[in-house]
Protein backbone atom coordinates (compact mmCIF):
# COMPACT_ATOMS: atom_id res chain seq x y z
CA UNK A 1 0.00 0.00 0.00
CA UNK A 2 0.91 3.46 -0.75
CA UNK A 3 1.23 5.64 2.30
CA UNK A 4 1.66 8.58 0.91
CA UNK A 5 -1.81 8.15 -0.78
CA UNK A 6 -3.73 7.88 2.41
CA UNK A 7 -2.28 11.60 3.77
CA UNK A 8 -5.10 13.36 1.25
CA UNK A 9 -7.80 11.28 2.78
CA UNK A 10 -6.59 11.70 6.56
CA UNK A 11 -6.30 15.67 5.92
CA UNK A 12 -9.77 15.63 4.83
CA UNK A 13 -11.05 13.43 7.93
CA UNK A 14 -8.86 15.81 10.18
CA UNK A 15 -10.61 18.69 8.67
CA UNK A 16 -14.13 17.29 8.95
CA UNK A 17 -13.15 16.71 12.72
CA UNK A 18 -11.78 20.00 13.39
CA UNK A 19 -15.19 21.26 12.38
CA UNK A 20 -17.41 19.58 13.59
CA UNK A 21 -16.25 19.88 17.28
CA UNK A 22 -15.92 23.79 16.87
CA UNK A 23 -19.51 23.78 15.31
CA UNK A 24 -20.97 22.15 18.24
CA UNK A 25 -18.38 23.56 21.02
CA UNK A 26 -19.61 26.91 20.04
CA UNK A 27 -23.62 25.23 20.41
CA UNK A 28 -22.40 23.43 23.74
CA UNK A 29 -20.94 26.72 24.93
CA UNK A 30 -24.03 28.53 24.45
CA UNK A 31 -26.57 26.52 25.09
CA UNK A 32 -24.63 25.86 28.61
CA UNK A 33 -24.11 29.18 29.48
CA UNK A 34 -27.78 30.28 29.25
CA UNK A 35 -28.46 27.76 31.83
CA UNK A 36 -25.41 28.67 33.87
CA UNK A 37 -26.50 32.48 33.67
CA UNK A 38 -30.20 31.89 33.83
CA UNK A 39 -29.49 29.89 36.71
CA UNK A 40 -27.04 32.40 38.46
CA UNK A 41 -29.43 34.99 38.17
CA UNK A 42 -31.99 33.07 40.05
CA UNK A 43 -29.82 32.55 42.85
CA UNK A 44 -29.18 28.19 42.03
CA UNK A 45 -25.57 27.99 42.50
CA UNK A 46 -22.98 26.06 39.35
CA UNK A 47 -20.59 23.96 40.64
CA UNK A 48 -19.42 23.03 37.63
CA UNK A 49 -19.36 24.46 33.69
CA UNK A 50 -17.49 21.74 31.52
CA UNK A 51 -17.04 21.89 27.56
CA UNK A 52 -16.46 17.77 26.67
CA UNK A 53 -16.78 14.92 28.82
CA UNK A 54 -14.17 12.58 30.30
CA UNK A 55 -10.55 13.46 31.84
CA UNK A 56 -10.36 16.91 32.12
CA UNK A 57 -7.17 19.09 29.98
CA UNK A 58 -7.96 22.48 31.88
CA UNK A 59 -9.68 24.07 34.40
CA UNK A 60 -9.82 26.98 36.78
CA UNK A 61 -12.15 28.25 39.61
CA UNK A 62 -13.70 31.98 39.51
CA UNK A 63 -14.99 34.10 42.34
CA UNK A 64 -18.06 32.10 42.92
CA UNK A 65 -16.38 28.69 43.29
CA UNK A 66 -17.61 27.96 39.93
CA UNK A 67 -14.78 25.69 38.02
CA UNK A 68 -14.90 26.13 34.24
CA UNK A 69 -13.31 23.40 32.80
CA UNK A 70 -12.58 21.95 29.60
CA UNK A 71 -12.42 17.86 29.04
CA UNK A 72 -11.23 15.15 26.60
CA UNK A 73 -13.86 14.27 24.80
CA UNK A 74 -15.41 17.16 23.04
CA UNK A 75 -19.01 15.52 22.13
CA UNK A 76 -21.06 17.73 24.32
CA UNK A 77 -21.04 19.54 28.02
CA UNK A 78 -23.06 20.44 31.00
CA UNK A 79 -23.49 22.49 33.81
CA UNK A 80 -23.76 20.89 37.11
CA UNK A 81 -25.18 22.90 40.07
CA UNK A 82 -25.39 21.99 43.81
CA UNK A 83 -27.37 19.35 44.77
CA UNK A 84 -26.62 17.39 41.34
CA UNK A 85 -25.47 14.32 40.88
CA UNK A 86 -24.94 14.18 37.54
CA UNK A 87 -24.80 16.03 34.23
CA UNK A 88 -28.11 15.24 33.92
CA UNK A 89 -29.36 17.42 36.58
CA UNK A 90 -30.20 13.96 38.63
CA UNK A 91 -30.55 14.40 42.45
CA UNK A 92 -27.93 13.84 44.60
CA UNK A 93 -29.89 12.26 47.61
CA UNK A 94 -26.94 12.18 49.83
CA UNK A 95 -25.81 15.80 49.57
CA UNK A 96 -29.08 17.20 49.87
CA UNK A 97 -29.57 15.63 53.04
CA UNK A 98 -26.35 16.99 54.19
CA UNK A 99 -27.05 20.37 52.98
CA UNK A 100 -30.27 20.20 54.63
CA UNK A 101 -29.06 18.70 57.87
CA UNK A 102 -25.86 20.89 58.31
CA UNK A 103 -26.92 24.20 56.06
CA UNK A 104 -30.62 24.63 55.61
CA UNK A 105 -30.10 28.35 54.28
CA UNK A 106 -27.54 26.82 51.22
CA UNK A 107 -30.90 24.46 49.97
CA UNK A 108 -32.42 27.61 48.25
CA UNK A 109 -28.83 27.38 46.01
CA UNK A 110 -29.33 23.93 44.87
CA UNK A 111 -31.31 23.09 41.40
CA UNK A 112 -33.59 20.92 43.65
CA UNK A 113 -34.26 23.37 46.67
CA UNK A 114 -34.98 26.58 44.27
CA UNK A 115 -38.27 27.99 43.54
CA UNK A 116 -40.31 26.37 40.57
CA UNK A 117 -40.16 29.36 38.51
CA UNK A 118 -36.30 29.51 39.03
CA UNK A 119 -35.91 26.00 38.12
CA UNK A 120 -37.87 26.41 34.58
CA UNK A 121 -36.51 29.41 33.61
CA UNK A 122 -32.83 27.94 33.99
CA UNK A 123 -33.71 24.81 32.00
CA UNK A 124 -35.66 26.27 29.26
CA UNK A 125 -32.52 29.07 28.91
CA UNK A 126 -30.59 26.66 27.38
CA UNK A 127 -32.64 26.19 24.05
CA UNK A 128 -33.75 29.52 24.17
CA UNK A 129 -30.33 30.97 23.99
CA UNK A 130 -29.80 28.92 20.93
CA UNK A 131 -32.81 30.36 19.06
CA UNK A 132 -31.18 33.67 20.23
CA UNK A 133 -27.72 32.69 19.01
CA UNK A 134 -29.40 31.49 15.61
CA UNK A 135 -31.33 34.19 15.06
CA UNK A 136 -28.37 36.93 15.53
CA UNK A 137 -26.23 35.09 13.76
CA UNK A 138 -28.63 34.89 10.76
CA UNK A 139 -29.24 38.45 10.94
CA UNK A 140 -25.26 40.16 11.22
CA UNK A 141 -25.16 37.46 8.10
CA UNK A 142 -28.41 39.00 6.29
CA UNK A 143 -26.63 42.76 7.36
CA UNK A 144 -23.67 41.90 5.97
CA UNK A 145 -25.09 40.30 2.51
CA UNK A 146 -27.31 43.80 2.25
CA UNK A 147 -30.10 43.78 0.39
CA UNK A 148 -30.71 43.68 -3.24
CA UNK A 149 -30.66 47.40 -4.73
CA UNK A 150 -33.79 48.65 -6.92
CA UNK A 151 -33.59 48.63 -9.70
CA UNK A 152 -32.13 45.64 -10.75
CA UNK A 153 -28.32 46.60 -10.98
CA UNK A 154 -25.27 44.17 -12.10
CA UNK A 155 -22.60 44.07 -8.99
CA UNK A 156 -20.95 41.60 -10.73
CA UNK A 157 -20.78 39.92 -14.09
CA UNK A 158 -19.64 35.77 -14.11
CA UNK A 159 -17.69 33.96 -16.26
CA UNK A 160 -19.99 32.12 -18.97
CA UNK A 161 -18.79 30.31 -22.14
CA UNK A 162 -19.78 30.62 -25.68
CA UNK A 163 -22.55 33.60 -24.63
CA UNK A 164 -22.51 36.99 -25.99
CA UNK A 165 -21.90 39.58 -22.77
CA UNK A 166 -22.67 43.40 -23.30
CA UNK A 167 -23.83 43.64 -19.84
CA UNK A 168 -21.35 45.98 -17.78
CA UNK A 169 -20.57 46.43 -14.00
CA UNK A 170 -23.61 49.46 -12.37
CA UNK A 171 -25.96 48.67 -15.51
CA UNK A 172 -29.16 49.01 -14.10
CA UNK A 173 -31.72 46.74 -15.87
CA UNK A 174 -35.06 47.72 -16.49
CA UNK A 175 -36.25 45.85 -19.22
CA UNK A 176 -35.26 41.69 -20.31
CA UNK A 177 -36.42 40.78 -23.43
CA UNK A 178 -39.49 43.35 -23.69
CA UNK A 179 -40.55 42.47 -20.13
CA UNK A 180 -40.50 45.14 -17.29
CA UNK A 181 -38.08 44.31 -14.23
CA UNK A 182 -40.08 43.63 -10.85
CA UNK A 183 -39.05 44.79 -7.41
CA UNK A 184 -36.59 41.66 -5.91
CA UNK A 185 -38.27 41.52 -3.24
CA UNK A 186 -42.18 41.21 -4.85
CA UNK A 187 -41.76 37.33 -5.32
CA UNK A 188 -45.35 36.84 -7.16
CA UNK A 189 -44.60 39.21 -9.64
CA UNK A 190 -40.73 38.16 -9.66
CA UNK A 191 -41.81 34.82 -10.20
CA UNK A 192 -44.43 36.10 -12.59
CA UNK A 193 -41.76 37.87 -14.97
CA UNK A 194 -38.96 34.77 -15.06
CA UNK A 195 -41.75 32.37 -15.99
CA UNK A 196 -42.59 34.68 -18.98
CA UNK A 197 -38.99 35.15 -20.41
CA UNK A 198 -38.08 33.47 -23.55
CA UNK A 199 -35.97 30.20 -22.39
CA UNK A 200 -32.91 31.96 -25.64
CA UNK A 201 -29.24 31.60 -24.79
CA UNK A 202 -28.89 35.37 -25.55
CA UNK A 203 -31.34 38.05 -24.59
CA UNK A 204 -32.03 41.49 -24.92
CA UNK A 205 -31.16 43.77 -21.83
CA UNK A 206 -32.72 47.37 -21.76
CA UNK A 207 -30.01 49.02 -19.18
CA UNK A 208 -29.38 52.48 -17.86
CA UNK A 209 -25.84 53.24 -18.24
CA UNK A 210 -24.27 56.48 -17.39
CA UNK A 211 -27.83 58.08 -17.72
CA UNK A 212 -28.69 56.56 -21.00
CA UNK A 213 -31.03 54.53 -21.78
CA UNK A 214 -29.83 51.65 -24.21
CA UNK A 215 -30.49 47.71 -25.58
CA UNK A 216 -27.91 45.40 -25.10
CA UNK A 217 -27.29 41.09 -25.25
CA UNK A 218 -26.85 39.18 -22.26
CA UNK A 219 -27.03 35.67 -21.32
CA UNK A 220 -29.93 33.42 -19.99
CA UNK A 221 -30.39 35.11 -17.14
CA UNK A 222 -30.52 31.50 -15.30
CA UNK A 223 -27.53 29.78 -16.70
CA UNK A 224 -26.52 25.99 -15.48
CA UNK A 225 -24.27 27.34 -13.46
CA UNK A 226 -23.18 26.09 -9.80
CA UNK A 227 -23.61 28.61 -7.40
CA UNK A 228 -22.99 26.60 -4.28
CA UNK A 229 -22.71 22.77 -4.02
CA UNK A 230 -25.01 21.08 -1.36
CA UNK A 231 -23.12 18.92 1.59
CA UNK A 232 -23.15 14.68 1.03
CA UNK A 233 -24.75 15.28 -2.30
CA UNK A 234 -24.42 13.35 -5.50
CA UNK A 235 -22.81 16.38 -6.84
CA UNK A 236 -19.69 17.18 -3.93
CA UNK A 237 -19.15 13.44 -4.07
CA UNK A 238 -17.35 14.02 -7.41
CA UNK A 239 -15.78 17.30 -6.74
CA UNK A 240 -18.18 19.61 -8.41
CA UNK A 241 -17.59 23.29 -7.38
CA UNK A 242 -19.43 26.87 -7.07
CA UNK A 243 -18.46 28.55 -10.53
CA UNK A 244 -18.54 25.37 -12.84
CA UNK A 245 -20.98 25.69 -15.94
CA UNK A 246 -22.94 22.68 -16.92
CA UNK A 247 -22.76 22.58 -20.63
CA UNK A 248 -23.98 19.40 -21.34
CA UNK A 249 -25.74 16.56 -19.96
CA UNK A 250 -25.41 12.63 -21.52
CA UNK A 251 -24.36 14.83 -25.54
CA UNK A 252 -27.33 17.35 -24.97
CA UNK A 253 -25.86 20.82 -24.88
CA UNK A 254 -28.03 23.25 -22.44
CA UNK A 255 -27.44 26.65 -21.41
CA UNK A 256 -30.10 26.96 -18.77
CA UNK A 257 -30.56 25.66 -15.36
CA UNK A 258 -34.02 24.79 -15.82
CA UNK A 259 -32.82 22.19 -18.35
CA UNK A 260 -30.38 21.02 -16.51
CA UNK A 261 -33.02 20.23 -13.68
CA UNK A 262 -35.37 18.62 -16.57
CA UNK A 263 -32.45 16.17 -17.27
CA UNK A 264 -31.83 15.58 -13.53
CA UNK A 265 -35.41 15.40 -12.69
CA UNK A 266 -36.55 12.93 -15.64
CA UNK A 267 -33.38 10.13 -15.04
CA UNK A 268 -34.65 8.17 -12.06
CA UNK A 269 -31.47 7.77 -10.96
CA UNK A 270 -30.16 6.76 -14.14
CA UNK A 271 -25.81 7.87 -14.14
CA UNK A 272 -25.66 11.05 -15.98
CA UNK A 273 -22.75 12.01 -18.28
CA UNK A 274 -21.72 16.18 -17.36
CA UNK A 275 -19.57 18.18 -19.34
CA UNK A 276 -18.13 20.87 -16.91
CA UNK A 277 -16.93 23.98 -17.77
CA UNK A 278 -14.43 25.50 -15.37
CA UNK A 279 -11.56 27.86 -15.70
CA UNK A 280 -11.68 27.97 -19.61
CA UNK A 281 -11.52 23.97 -19.23
CA UNK A 282 -13.90 21.62 -20.15
CA UNK A 283 -14.02 18.62 -17.47
CA UNK A 284 -16.03 15.90 -17.80
CA UNK A 285 -18.22 13.82 -14.82
CA UNK A 286 -20.50 11.14 -14.15
CA UNK A 287 -23.44 11.08 -10.84
CA UNK A 288 -25.85 9.01 -10.24
CA UNK A 289 -29.18 11.67 -8.61
CA UNK A 290 -31.07 10.86 -5.40
CA UNK A 291 -34.14 10.55 -4.31
CA UNK A 292 -34.82 13.08 -1.42
CA UNK A 293 -37.36 14.55 0.41
CA UNK A 294 -38.01 18.56 0.08
CA UNK A 295 -40.11 20.82 2.16
CA UNK A 296 -42.56 22.65 0.89
CA UNK A 297 -43.58 25.84 1.40
CA UNK A 298 -46.92 25.38 2.29
CA UNK A 299 -45.96 22.55 4.56
CA UNK A 300 -45.49 18.96 3.61
CA UNK A 301 -42.48 16.70 1.53
CA UNK A 302 -42.02 16.24 -2.21
CA UNK A 303 -39.94 13.90 -3.46
CA UNK A 304 -37.29 14.62 -6.42
CA UNK A 305 -34.30 13.42 -7.90
CA UNK A 306 -31.68 15.50 -7.39
CA UNK A 307 -27.56 16.45 -7.74
CA UNK A 308 -26.98 18.56 -4.71
CA UNK A 309 -26.54 21.74 -6.52
CA UNK A 310 -27.97 25.34 -5.90
CA UNK A 311 -28.19 27.90 -8.97
CA UNK A 312 -27.77 31.38 -9.74
CA UNK A 313 -28.54 34.10 -11.59
CA UNK A 314 -25.72 35.24 -14.55
CA UNK A 315 -24.67 38.36 -12.67
CA UNK A 316 -24.36 39.12 -9.08
CA UNK A 317 -26.89 41.59 -8.50
CA UNK A 318 -25.34 44.96 -6.56
CA UNK A 319 -26.45 45.16 -2.76
CA UNK A 320 -26.87 48.45 -0.45
CA UNK A 321 -26.44 48.21 3.49
CA UNK A 322 -29.68 46.52 5.50
CA UNK A 323 -30.95 47.60 8.15
CA UNK A 324 -30.71 46.12 11.91
CA UNK A 325 -34.11 45.30 12.71
CA UNK A 326 -34.92 44.34 8.98
CA UNK A 327 -31.93 41.98 9.59
CA UNK A 328 -32.99 40.58 12.31
CA UNK A 329 -36.35 40.22 11.87
CA UNK A 330 -34.95 38.11 8.42
CA UNK A 331 -33.42 36.23 11.40
CA UNK A 332 -36.38 35.25 13.23
CA UNK A 333 -37.85 34.18 10.25
CA UNK A 334 -35.31 32.12 9.13
CA UNK A 335 -35.22 30.68 12.81
CA UNK A 336 -39.01 29.99 12.19
CA UNK A 337 -38.87 28.19 9.36
CA UNK A 338 -36.21 25.93 10.63
CA UNK A 339 -38.49 24.54 13.27
CA UNK A 340 -41.19 24.46 11.01
CA UNK A 341 -39.57 22.46 8.38
CA UNK A 342 -37.82 19.99 10.86
CA UNK A 343 -41.37 19.63 12.74
CA UNK A 344 -42.60 18.50 9.71
CA UNK A 345 -39.67 16.22 9.07
CA UNK A 346 -40.02 14.56 12.21
CA UNK A 347 -43.91 14.11 12.05
CA UNK A 348 -43.43 12.79 7.94
CA UNK A 349 -40.54 10.19 9.05
CA UNK A 350 -42.68 8.83 11.94
CA UNK A 351 -46.16 8.70 9.39
CA UNK A 352 -43.91 6.90 6.63
CA UNK A 353 -44.43 9.92 4.37
CA UNK A 354 -40.44 10.18 3.66
CA UNK A 355 -37.58 8.13 4.09
CA UNK A 356 -36.10 7.79 7.85
CA UNK A 357 -33.10 8.42 5.70
CA UNK A 358 -33.78 11.98 6.09
CA UNK A 359 -32.11 11.94 10.00
CA UNK A 360 -28.64 12.88 10.24
CA UNK A 361 -26.87 11.44 13.03
CA UNK A 362 -23.17 12.53 14.36
CA UNK A 363 -21.40 11.15 11.08
CA UNK A 364 -23.33 12.96 9.09
CA UNK A 365 -23.38 16.19 11.03
CA UNK A 366 -19.88 15.76 10.96
CA UNK A 367 -19.17 15.44 7.15
CA UNK A 368 -21.66 18.54 7.01
CA UNK A 369 -19.45 20.98 8.75
CA UNK A 370 -16.20 20.16 7.23
CA UNK A 371 -18.15 20.15 3.84
CA UNK A 372 -19.59 23.78 5.21
CA UNK A 373 -16.40 24.89 6.41
CA UNK A 374 -14.50 24.13 2.62
CA UNK A 375 -17.17 26.53 1.12
CA UNK A 376 -16.11 29.37 3.05
CA UNK A 377 -16.06 31.45 7.11
CA UNK A 378 -19.79 32.47 6.61
CA UNK A 379 -21.72 29.13 5.02
CA UNK A 380 -19.81 27.48 8.00
CA UNK A 381 -21.04 30.40 10.15
CA UNK A 382 -24.46 29.87 8.98
CA UNK A 383 -24.62 25.85 9.62
CA UNK A 384 -23.54 26.53 13.02
CA UNK A 385 -26.77 28.92 13.41
CA UNK A 386 -28.66 26.04 11.24
CA UNK A 387 -27.28 23.13 13.79
CA UNK A 388 -27.70 25.49 17.05
CA UNK A 389 -31.60 26.27 16.04
CA UNK A 390 -31.58 21.86 15.89
CA UNK A 391 -30.02 21.59 19.22
CA UNK A 392 -32.78 24.09 20.27
CA UNK A 393 -35.65 22.31 19.07
CA UNK A 394 -34.46 18.81 20.25
CA UNK A 395 -33.63 19.65 23.49
CA UNK A 396 -37.23 20.94 23.86
CA UNK A 397 -38.77 17.52 23.08
CA UNK A 398 -40.70 16.08 26.25
CA UNK A 399 -38.28 13.38 26.91
CA UNK A 400 -36.85 12.51 30.15
CA UNK A 401 -33.29 13.50 30.58
CA UNK A 402 -33.30 16.73 27.78
CA UNK A 403 -34.27 20.26 28.84
CA UNK A 404 -37.60 19.36 27.49
CA UNK A 405 -38.87 16.21 29.61
CA UNK A 406 -37.67 18.97 32.98
CA UNK A 407 -39.90 21.08 31.95
CA UNK A 408 -42.84 18.81 32.03
CA UNK A 409 -41.36 17.83 34.82
CA UNK A 410 -42.15 20.93 36.31
CA UNK A 411 -45.33 21.43 34.79
CA UNK A 412 -46.68 18.71 36.79
CA UNK A 413 -45.44 20.21 39.49
CA UNK A 414 -47.12 23.87 38.92
CA UNK A 415 -50.45 21.56 38.54
CA UNK A 416 -50.23 19.21 41.26
CA UNK A 417 -48.67 20.87 43.72
CA UNK A 418 -46.12 18.87 43.91
CA UNK A 419 -42.81 16.98 42.19
CA UNK A 420 -43.22 13.43 41.06
CA UNK A 421 -41.78 10.95 43.42
CA UNK A 422 -37.51 10.26 43.25
CA UNK A 423 -38.41 6.87 42.74
CA UNK A 424 -40.63 7.65 39.45
CA UNK A 425 -38.23 10.54 37.87
CA UNK A 426 -35.51 7.82 38.88
CA UNK A 427 -37.66 5.54 35.87
CA UNK A 428 -38.24 7.81 33.43
CA UNK A 429 -34.38 9.48 33.60
CA UNK A 430 -33.38 5.88 32.88
CA UNK A 431 -36.58 5.57 29.99
CA UNK A 432 -35.30 9.11 28.35
CA UNK A 433 -31.30 7.84 28.67
CA UNK A 434 -32.25 4.80 26.51
CA UNK A 435 -34.67 6.80 24.24
CA UNK A 436 -31.85 9.38 23.69
CA UNK A 437 -29.02 6.31 22.86
CA UNK A 438 -31.50 3.96 20.96
CA UNK A 439 -32.08 7.15 18.83
CA UNK A 440 -28.25 7.83 18.35
CA UNK A 441 -27.80 4.07 17.22
CA UNK A 442 -30.43 5.04 14.59
CA UNK A 443 -29.14 7.89 13.67
CA UNK A 444 -25.55 6.68 13.49
CA UNK A 445 -26.98 3.62 11.37
CA UNK A 446 -27.93 6.08 8.73
CA UNK A 447 -24.81 7.76 8.67
CA UNK A 448 -23.57 4.24 7.85
CA UNK A 449 -26.26 2.71 5.62
CA UNK A 450 -28.44 4.81 4.01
Amino acid sequence: MDVLSLIPQFGNLLYTIVAFVIALSVIVAVHEYGHYIVGRWSGIHAEVFSIGFGPVLWSRIDKRGTRWQIAALPFGGYVKFLGDANAASGKDEGAMQEIIEQSPEELRRTMHGAPLWARAATVAAGPVFNFVMSIVVFGLIFMSQGVTREPLTVGELRSLPGTVQELQDGDEIVAIAGLSVPEFDQQGAWSDFTENLPVKRELDYTVIRNGQTMDVSGPWLFPALIQQVVPRSAAMDIDLKAGDVITSINGDPIFAFAQLKEHVEGSDGKVLLLNVWRDGAEHEFALAPRRTDEPQPEGGFVTHWRIGIVGGMALEPATEPAGLLSSLSGGVQQTIRIVESSLSGVWHMVTGAISTCNMSGPIGIAETSGAMASQGAQNFIFFIAVLSTAVGLLNLFPIPALDGGHLVFYAYEAVAGKPPSDGVLRVLMGVGVSLILGLMVFSVTNDLFC
